[in-house]
Formats: structure tokens, sequence, C-alpha cells
């Protein structure tokens, strides 16, 4: 299973991005090889309009099983993931990268 994070970083110690469209990194993890990589989105910042749907194509085109972020996105991007298989899970605002994907295991994040 492959998971996505929205973060503030690249690592397992990294704050969970509560935004969705406009965060700075997306880390993807590997359950299966036990790989964490990180996409820079940073250059995002300078988007006026439109944000969420650029991040969400992006987060369609790498697939992963499931998204945790901390509010959710906006309507555009809900728009663009729904046609995904993908389960999004909010309410990880206030984590790391790491407590959030603990958080998931034990099911204490809310499905968007």
């Amino acid at each position: 299973m492959k998971i996505a994070f929205t973060a503030k970083g690249t690592g397992w110690d990294s704050a969970i991005d509560p935004r969705l469209g406009r965060t700075e990194y997306i880390l993807l993890y590997d359950e299966e090889k036990d790989e964490l990589s990180a996409i820079d989105n940073r250059e995002i910042e300078g988007v006026a309009h439109g944000a969420g749907t650029k991040t969400a194509q992006m987060l369609f085109e790498m697939n992963p099983d499931i998204l945790i972020t901390g509010n959710g996105p906006g309507n555009n991007a809900a728009l663009v993931l729904k046609q995904t298989s993908m389960k999004i899970y909010v309410g990880a605002g206030e984590m790391t990268v790491k407590t959030a994907y603990d958080a998931y295991k034990k099911h204490e994040l809310k499905e968007f």
C-alpha cells in the first residue's frame, strides 16, 4: 500500500502540513518496500489560483491508496481526487508524519 502525506519537510519527523493545495511537500510511503520519498511542492506558493487542483492532479498521477492531511481538500481539489479510489484521512494537522501514520494505523483519523 502507498500512503501520501502533506508535509512541511521531507522526513518522518516533519510536521504534517494542514493544507493540501499549498503543501510544501508530498511524502509517499511505500509500505511493501518500506521506502519514504519526498516530492517538492514549494513552487505552488507562487500560484495565484488553482493550487489545490494542481496538487490534486499531482496526487492523481502518484496514485497512492491513502492520503493523510490536516484539513482536507478544497472543493476543486476534491473533484479531482474523487476520480480516484484514494481514501483521504484528515485531522492530522498537529502531528508529525510518523505520528499521523501511527494514528492512521490505530484508526484514529477521520475519513474525508
